[in-house]
C-alpha cells in the first residue's frame, strides 16, 4: 500500500510542471483569460498545490521510512525534491517581483520616447484591459493603475523616474553610423529577435513591432527611433506591455539586449 501511495504521488508531482504548461498554454491559445491563467492558476492556486503535493510526500516518505520493509522510499523522496523545488522556484520569483518596480513601460530616453504609429495603437485599442499608452513624465499618482495604498510610497514619481533608478542601463544607443545604415541594423536586429514588425519609415527613422512571450503568448509593444545626431546616429527604444501591472522587468532587458544586437551589427 505505502509503495503504492509513493508511486501515486510521484505522478502528481511529475504533473505539475504539466499544470504550469496548462495555465501558460491555455491563455496563449485563446482558452482563458491571462488574469485566470496567471492570476488564478499560478499565482493563487499553484502554491497550494505544490504544498500540497510536498506535504503528502513527506508525510508518505516518513511512514516508508518508519516501519519495515521500507519499499517505495526513492519515488517518494523524489515526489518531494520536486515539488520542493517547484516551491523554491516560485519563492524566488516571488522575492525578484519584490526588487522590481510595478511598472510595465520602459524607454531610453522618458522625456521624448518614441511614438508608437497607429496600427499599433489600433492593436492595443482592440485587447481587452489594454494598457494605456500615457506619458513617462506624469507622476505615478495621476495614473489610474497606480492608485491605493500600495504605491504610496512612490509619492509624485514619474514613470520614466521610477525606470531610470531601476534600470540605469537602458540609454540611447549612440553610433558614428549614418542614420540610414543604422536604422537598416536596427531593423535587421527586430526582424532576427523573431518581433513582428507592423510599420517601418526609413524616411523618419522609425518602426514599430510587436514581440511575443512563448508561454502565455504575452503581447509587448516596440517603438524604434533613429535620428542623426552630432556623432552619427542615435536611436531610441520604447517597450509597453499591453496587459498587466508589472513585467518583472521583461521591457528593460528586451531593451538592452536589443540595443546590445543592434550595436552588434554596425
Amino acid at each position: 500500500m505505502r509503495l503504492l501511495l509513493a508511486r501515486l504521488i510521484l505522478i502528481l508531482a511529475l504533473l505539475l510542471p504539466v499544470y504550469f504548461a496548462g495555465s501558460a498554454l491555455g491563455v496563449r491559445f485563446g482558452l482563458f483569460g491571462w488574469r485566470f491563467g496567471l492570476g488564478t492558476l499560478v499565482v493563487e492556486w499553484a502554491p497550494r498545490l505544490i504544498l500540497g503535493v510536498l506535504a503528502l510526500a513527506v508525510i508518505i516518505l516518513l511512514a516508508i521510512l518508519v516501519k519495515a520493509p521500507r519499499k517505495g522510499w526513492l519515488p517518494a523522496l523524489l515526489a518531494a525534491l520536486i515539488a520542493g523545488s517547484a516551491l523554491g522556484y516560485l519563492a524566488w520569483v516571488r522575492s525578484q517581483s519584490e526588487t522590481i518596480p510595478p511598472i510595465h513601460d520602459v524607454s531610453t530616453r522618458p522625456a521624448d520616447p518614441p511614438r508608437f504609429g497607429p496600427v499599433i495603437l489600433a492593436e492595443r485599442s482592440l485587447t481587452p484591459d489594454a494598457n494605456p499608452i500615457v506619458s513617462l513624465t506624469l507622476p505615478l499618482s495621476s495614473l489610474n493603475k497606480y492608485q491605493g495604498p500600495r504605491f504610496a510610497g512612490m509619492g509624485d514619481r514619474t514613470l520614466g523616474d521610477v525606470a531610470a533608478e531601476a534600470y540605469p542601463e537602458v540609454r540611447p544607443l549612440t553610433t558614428t553610423a549614418r542614420p540610414d545604415a543604422a536604422f537598416d541594423a536596427a531593423l535587421a536586429e527586430a526582424r532576427a529577435r523573431g518581433w513582428v514588425v507592423v510599420s517601418q519609415d526609413p524616411a523618419s527613422g522609425t518602426l514599430d513591432a510587436t514581440a511575443t512571450s512563448f508561454w502565455f503568448g504575452f503581447k509587448d509593444d516596440v517603438a524604434v527611433r533613429v535620428r542623426a545626431d552630432d556623432q552619427g546616429s542615435v536611436i531610441d527604444v520604447r517597450s509597453t506591455s499591453r496587459v498587466g501591472l508589472s513585467d518583472l522587468g521583461a521591457n528593460a532587458t528586451r531593451i538592452e539586449a536589443y540595443l546590445a544586437g543592434v550595436a552588434g551589427r554596425l
